[in-house]
């Protein structure tokens, strides 16, 4: 979980008018996170407005998407006490609120980006078949959006042969519903050309703007193992001289320089951003590349 909470926007006082706007806009999008992986609310008028959105994974059940907006929209609100502009990030959603418009609009930053430290199959030729899929991808996510039940949402899997081996590919591209096709590419290929700089060699990644999402993995396939090779012919046994037979040795089992659940996550914000609240569960590593880069 990482919050992002804008010290750069103006505060507001406890028991003010925002406080209640805010709380009237986390608890209707808590009602309506088990009608679908998207919503809007707004709540006042100025200048006391607070506009606020949830986006869920399309890919994730109602349930899942229900109950990570609930923890999310009580999150936030603790985390970022005064603040008039702040955002949550989970690995299923994400939840912001704001008093200043941002429907519609594309938003780079901030963002989260996890991803695994093992390496990609093929990894000479790795970054550049991840940057043509996901070119692929982009252009089937935005190009039909209103003939999924989840708009822009898609998934996909291609088994990628290539000499050096094989292997299968799984991605996912998602937009807030909110966007038009133009500014969902665009949010897109923004969040393709961080991953790129980032994680092109690692086998698995997902990033999470504020407008849209986009994950891949890659699992190399096995080879079948070389046959045996055919047994000697039997030698007469007035020539086979006995032999002691020789000492049996066995190699110490090295633990592997990285496992394939180890991951890494990367924050980065936004310039009016000056702090945010880092959570990381068990098994998993910050890194912290500092707000304004």
């Amino acid at each position: 979980m990482s919050t992002f909470c804008n010290q750069f926007s103006d505060n507001f006082t406890q028991t003010s008018t925002y406080e209640t706007n805010r709380e009237t806009v986390l608890s209707s999008l808590r009602l309506r996170s088990s009608l679908g992986s998207y919503s809007n609310a707004t709540a006042g008028i100025s200048p006391d407005t607070v506009r606020g959105m949830f986006l869920c994974r399309g890919d994730i059940s109602e349930t899942s998407c229900s109950d990570c907006v609930q923890t999310a929209t009580l999150e936030i609100s603790r985390n970022c006490t005064y603040q008039k502009e702040a955002f949550i990030f989970y690995e299923e959603c994400m939840v912001r609120y704001s008093d200043s418009s941002f429907f519609s609009l594309v938003d780079e930053r901030p963002y989260i980006i996890r991803y695994s430290l093992s390496y990609a199959p093929n990894l000479d030729r790795f970054p550049q078949t991840l940057s043509d899929k996901m070119d692929e991808l982009i252009i089937n996510a935005t190009s039909s959006p209103s003939l999924s039940s989840t708009p822009y949402f898609l998934e996909d899997q291609e088994r990628v042969k290539q000499f050096e081996g094989s292997f299968d590919i799984d991605t996912m591209a998602q937009c807030s519903p909110d966007l038009d096709p133009r500014n969902c590419t665009t949010c897109l290929k923004l969040a393709v050309q961080e991953m790129l700089e980032c994680c092109n060699q690692s086998r698995w990644a997902q990033i999470f703007t504020p407008k849209c999402l986009l994950r891949y993995e890659a699992t190399a396939l096995s080879s079948p193992p070389p046959p045996y090779p055919s047994p000697p012919p039997p030698s007469s046994p007035l020539f086979s001289p006995l032999l002691p037979s020789p000492p049996l040795f066995k190699r110490p089992q090295t633990a592997s320089a990285f496992s394939g659940s180890s991951s890494i996550n990367v924050i980065k914000g936004n310039k009016s951003f000056g702090r945010f609240f880092i959570a990381v569960m068990t098994a998993y590593v910050s890194i912290l590349l500092g707000v304004g880069m």
